[in-house]
């Protein structure tokens, strides 16, 4: 990719909808109207973060479906202002999970946009109040489909409900609220995350003052069809059962392969080219990593998660935004780390969103 730098005229609300529709890298809500590069990132370290969950009760789906508790994994870096209005929400992409910065103890591994956020950092800990969270549906400690029902006894399995990025912020609001958050500087993730930026944008408008979506955009592509790929490979293993296969040992090596296959279209082979230069070496490290995944991730997770991105479209609510005045950067950078690049080559985009993230510290 070439490196650009796009800021549309603010007077020009279409100029700033196509600049939205050509996947920005950062979007603001109103704010100074150019973002100028900033000093590189500090360097600074998280370390002891903590898992943590919330719990909310008698959760009212878009479907109208009412789950009797919904539990958010999260966890938070920083300390938050007394007038709760220095918080940043992070959201992660569909198969990673809510580990986006510090590490659980001196030797634990970095989270995957360490390099964006800590003390001095882009994203800095030491003046924000930053909360990740893991998605409703995904398998890093929130309700999914591997969840007991409580009804059944058993896994929610094929059964689960329905969702939508809107229950998916919504729950994040109801986590927000509960630590005491009044008001967001910015939503910011990558891919799946990004959705959940647009998402936020456009149903708590007037509850942050920026957007960062990162390889994103503001409505999702494949349809139908795409669940339907994703099913039939799943289906392919011996134990899928028709999503049933709790309890005949599990889907983990048709898990694997899939998981090998996303990790090269990720630039998993440029990543590991340096410390494992031998191929079959970097073969066995890229299989271990995926076996990792496939023994945490479920498989009707990818389903529901899946069918939530097809049928999200945040596009039609933009005017939601109050475009007429809004700034708009698009920042492209060059990496051979692929959908990945946002937090491997962080170094190439962490000026940019220093400077920028100054400018919503000075609304908030």
């Amino acid at each position: 990719m070439c490196l650009t730098f796009y800021v549309p005229d603010l007077s020009e609300e279409d100029r700033i909808s196509q600049s939205i529709g050509r996947r920005p890298l950062l979007a603001a809500l109103p704010v100074a109207s150019v973002l100028v590069a900033g000093g590189g990132a500090a360097e600074g370290d998280l370390l002891k973060v903590q898992k943590r969950t919330f719990t909310a009760k008698d959760f009212k789906l878009v479907s109208g479906t009412v789950m009797p508790e919904v539990t958010i994994a999260y966890e938070t870096y920083g300390t938050l202002a007394p007038d709760g209005r220095n918080a940043v929400l992070l959201t992660h992409g569909y198969t990673s999970s809510q580990h986006m910065a510090g590490r659980y103890g001196e030797n634990g591994a970095e989270g995957s946009w360490d390099g964006l956020v800590g003390p001095g950092k882009a994203i800095d800990t030491d003046r924000l109040f930053v909360v990740s969270s893991n998605m409703l549906g995904s398998s890093y400690g929130s309700t999914n489909p591997a969840f007991i029902n409580t009804a059944t006894g058993k896994p929610h399995g094929p059964d689960f409900p329905d969702i939508t990025l809107v229950d998916i912020v919504a729950a994040q609001k109801a986590l927000l609220d509960s630590l005491g958050a009044k008001h967001l500087v910015a939503v910011a993730g990558p891919s799946f995350g990004g959705y959940q930026t647009y998402q936020w944008g456009v149903t708590y408008p007037d509850f942050m003052d920026g957007l960062v979506a990162v390889v994103s955009s503001p409505k999702g592509s494949g349809g139908e069809a795409a669940v339907k790929s994703l099913v039939d490979v799943l289906a392919k293993d011996p134990n899928w059962n028709g999503g049933w296969y709790y309890d005949k040992g599990g889907i983990t090596g048709t898990l694997t392969d899939l998981r090998v296959a996303t990790l090269r279209r990720y630039g998993i082979d440029e990543q590991l080219a340096a410390p494992f230069p031998d191929k079959a070496n970097r073969e066995a490290e890229i299989r271990k990593r995926a076996e990792t995944w496939s023994k945490v991730f479920d498989g009707n997770s990818l389903v529901v998660l899946r069918e939530a991105s097809v049928r999200f479209d945040a596009e039609k609510d933009m005017p939601k935004i109050k475009a007429a005045d809004v700034s708009a950067d698009y920042f492209e950078i060059d990496s051979d780390f692929g959908h990945a690049a946002s937090g491997l080559d962080a170094a190439k985009w962490a000026p940019r969103l220093k400077a920028f993230m100054a400018t919503l510290e000075k609304r908030s």
